[in-house]
């Protein structure tokens, strides 16, 4: 039966031979996060250690977006899971439990949004031409969603206007901070709001406050940002949801291969705040990127092209 990762390690660790192969696992982590190649003897004992887990829990363990010690989680399950980051940018089983499998958020939004609409917020009424201002407009009416935002916003707006002066780290995690712990009601009408002229645009744009979030002085290549992103633990589970919720296809007439439209948009929204942040590329379309180039690839160029075009030409997404 599938569980929590964390209950399935302490699980392991109670039973002396689960506790062996699971430290062998452990070390063969270590290694692929120095970056150490393995003979083919260590290989081969890490493969057999895998394999050894057999019906385990900590096999078929996944984590939730919104528990707490999630890091820890995640951490569980790539050691279990080394061998799967052989294939460079193919993740294929995302370490997070299914959101049908997820308890879902329930709001109150729609009855703050009719405030709006009411004489309570009768100042408002010029947000009908604007819905993202609206989204924002009721996001300020409830405590937890004013707050958070305040907190990202402030700290990636610190420094603005010097030269990568923005703590880029405490912003992206600010950013996390906001889109797993707001529910989803708030959240995705803020980042999806749809807008019909450039000023709206731009608002939607600059959601994420992108000139610490997103964008850096120069685009790095595309496979430095993948490189920083398997070497974090959150991102690389993040990439891995984002892969199997959002893989296009084109046997399908959604162009989704799972058929999940929200499953891929909860997916993308999870990608923010980690080294691969991807933004809205202008005010005046839904278009969104990466902020990186494919140029100087050299015999990686069709790699990297697969990297940018999930976000770039995704027809699931």
């Amino acid at each position: 039966p599938r569980s929590d990762c964390i209950a399935a390690e302490e699980l392991c660790l109670s039973d002396s031979a689960c506790n062996a192969t699971y430290r062998i696992l452990e070390n063969c982590a270590l290694a692929k996060t120095h970056f150490s190649p393995l003979d083919h003897d260590s290989r081969v004992r890490c493969l057999n250690a895998e394999l050894d887990l057999g019906n385990s829990s900590l096999l078929h363990c996944k984590c939730h977006r919104r528990m707490k010690r999630q890091e820890h989680c995640l951490r569980i399950f790539w050691t279990v899971h080394s061998s799967m980051t052989d294939g460079y940018f193919n993740l294929e089983t995302s370490p997070y439990e299914n959101p049908a499998n997820e308890g879902h958020w329930k709001t109150d939004y729609n009855k703050l949004a009719a405030l709006l609409s009411g004489k309570v917020c009768s100042q408002l009424a010029g947000d009908a031409t604007n819905p993202c201002l609206k989204a924002t407009h009721v996001c300020n009416l409830s405590k937890k969603c004013v707050r958070l935002r305040t907190d990202y916003a402030s700290t990636c707006t610190k420094g603005a206007g010097s030269e990568d002066a923005c703590d880029r780290r405490k912003c992206h995690r600010g950013l996390r901070n906001f889109f797993e712990k707001v529910p989803e009601d708030f959240t995705k009408r803020i980042l999806f709001c749809p807008c019909q002229d450039e000023l709206c645009g731009e608002r939607r744009r600059k959601t994420i406050v992108p000139d610490c979030s997103f964008q850096y002085n120069s685009k790095p290549n595309c496979l430095l940002l993948l490189d920083s992103c398997l070497d974090d633990h959150i991102c690389k589970s993040r990439l891995a949801d984002f892969q199997q919720n959002c893989q296009p296809t084109d046997m399908s007439p959604d162009g989704c291969s799972q058929h999940d439209h929200a499953a891929c948009l909860q997916a993308y929204m999870g990608m923010i705040g980690t080294p691969m942040t991807p933004n809205y590329v202008s005010n005046s379309s839904v278009e969104v990127s990466l902020w990186c180039t494919c140029e100087s690839s050299g015999n990686q160029k069709e790699k990297c092209d697969q990297i940018l075009g999930m976000f770039e030409s995704n027809k699931c997404l």
